[in-house]
């Protein structure tokens, strides 16, 4: 078997666009990935483009050598969200060739089902009232923790009045769902060391289950100062491109919960580099996972076969309501848990009839820098 083409389909999602791959090979099986990166729509789309006329012609089952012969053409890069997205449609391809979930190729399960926190859920005005109304729905679902970021549009330093008034979200919400559901805590990579540790000592009071990059992740000696001066747990890592930066976060002895991205980390492979990484270290892993359901399916796959998995993201039910139109055979939470399906490969399909409906946009994360990370409302619809 050869890949015989791959061909790149964006779709115009109003937080981000989605970007898919789609390797498609001489004996008619094809597989679906996805490199969706923020606002770099454009450079991923294009680094996929480059990419296919080196890989035309190779096995895709041939998975580590794609890789390694990828990367050595990159002059050692790790070829980003791109190749991730080839990756992962590779990982699909031999599913379908064997007839078994992605799961069964990776050594099986280790548990029947996986806890997922929500996220995505808080959309509308940054006020007190409305983060516990939408908290209630999301428990009410049946979720059982939740992910929020009640900082607005501060970035370093905040005010008195700011500060008061993100503690004052973190209170409703803990009163409106009460102490048996988790919250954790976002910052966005966003605060200077002393804002983070103020705030993180704000937030002791509200039993977070953790504090999410108070400080800009990339700095691996800020990160471990913040986690050792926090009183709450402190976790970090989304923005590791590479598992050895997460070694050497976890070598430091602050941060036991690692967040790795799987677009950002390399794939499949790479994502279960961080959880070998991270059993060296008795730490845990909480994989990032703000795409599209493609990206739940493929965490899922990975997760429920690794021990140290502590919990995944999920913001599938708080997506547009024309999802389920461009993508089926994701796996869908209930009653706060998620298992793979048993399908071949990853278990998703791309429906590109409808995803045409949903062209490129360029507006993405605008709204996040003009109004907020939370006053979303009215944009999930375009």
């Amino acid at each position: 078997m050869k890949i015989s083409d791959i061909k790149v389909i964006v779709v115009g999602n109003p937080w981000k666009n989605w970007i898919f791959v789609k390797v498609m090979t001489d004996e008619g099986l094809e597989g679906l990935g996805e490199c969706t990166g923020g606002l770099m729509t454009a450079p991923n789309r294009s680094a996929v483009e480059e990419l296919r006329s080196r890989l035309i012609g190779r096995n895709p089952a041939d998975i580590q050598g794609i890789l390694e012969f990828t990367r050595k053409t990159l002059f050692l890069a790790r070829g980003g969200n791109a190749l991730s997205g080839i990756e992962m449609a590779c990982w699909d391809i031999v599913g379908k060739m064997c007839g078994k979930p992605l799961y069964q190729l990776l050594g099986g399960k280790v548990r029947e089902s996986i806890r997922v926190y929500a996220n995505g859920w808080y959309q509308g005005p940054r006020v007190p009232e409305m983060f516990a109304e939408k908290a209630k729905e999301m428990v009410e679902k049946g979720y059982t923790a939740l992910k929020f970021d009640p900082f607005g549009k501060a970035y370093k330093f905040m005010s008195r009045e700011e500060e008061k008034k993100s503690e004052a979200i973190v209170k409703a919400v803990r009163e409106a769902v009460g102490d048996e559901v988790d919250l954790m805590i976002e910052a966005h990579d966003r605060f200077s060391l002393s804002q983070a540790i103020r705030l993180g000592k704000m937030l002791e009071e509200y039993h977070p289950f953790w504090f999410e990059t108070p400080v800009l992740s990339d700095n691996l000696e800020k990160v471990s100062e913040a986690a050792r001066r926090i009183p709450v747990p402190v976790i970090a890592g989304e923005r590791s491109g590479n598992p050895r930066e997460l070694a050497r976060l976890l070598s430091m002895d602050a941060v036991d919960l690692i967040n790795p991205e799987i677009l950002e980390i390399g794939g499949v492979l790479g994502l279960l580099d961080c959880f070998a990484i991270a059993r060296g270290f008795d730490a845990y892993v909480a994989p990032h996972n703000a795409q599209s359901p493609y990206c739940t399916a493929a965490n899922v796959h990975i997760g429920i076969t690794q021990p140290n998995l502590l919990i995944q993201e999920c913001f599938d039910d708080s997506s547009v309501s024309w999802t389920r139109q461009v993508l089926s055979g994701f796996p869908e939470v209930e009653k706060g848990y998620i298992k793979p399906t048993d399908a071949p490969g990853m278990g998703v399909t791309l429906c590109e009839e409808e995803a045409a409906k949903h062209p490129y946009g360029d507006k993405n994360f605008l709204w996040m820098f003009e109004e907020g990370w939370e006053q979303r409302k009215g944009r999930q619809e375009p």
